[in-house]
């Protein structure tokens, strides 16, 4: 189970990172253009900073519940703001803006991928096969 584990640990860290990288590519020219009239770049770069801690925690092995909860729900955040962000035209937005394509589906893999991590750390760290109440109480 230890290998599923770290292979669910890499695809997460490397969705985190690559969606990090995409919007960090979206938003910095359009920060260096001059004063924003969109906040989302600035609002990009936060997010990117904030995946990237979340990448390093995951990558450095710690299993914590709500690690998989931040890098899963700042993903999810990304991906549920697009299509709100855009309404109607998100399929034309989608076709004209290819990073943001390739973004959608990196967040997707990597929501699933958190959402597995959730799953497969215990709240008491000992991973899935932690000692239920039944175990721990010898009679």
């Amino acid at each position: 189970m230890e290998r599923v584990e770290r292979g669910v640990r890499i695809v997460a860290v490397q969705a985190a990172l690559l969606t990090a990288a995409l919007h960090l590519l979206w938003a910095i020219p359009r920060l260096a253009d001059g004063a924003p009239v969109d906040a989302r770049p600035a609002a990009f770069v936060a997010a990117a900073v904030l995946l990237i801690a979340v990448a390093v925690a995951a990558f450095r092995g710690y299993r914590y519940r709500r690690l998989s909860t931040l890098g899963g729900g700042t993903l999810a955040t990304l991906l549920v703001g697009y299509p709100l962000y855009h309404g109607r035209k998100t399929a034309a937005a989608l076709a004209a803006e290819p990073l943001a394509l390739a973004a959608i589906v990196v967040e997707g893999v990597g929501i699933v991928a958190f959402a597995a991590l959730f799953y497969l750390h215990h709240p008491n760290r000992l991973g899935m096969h932690a000692p239920t109440d039944s175990e721990t109480h010898e009679s």
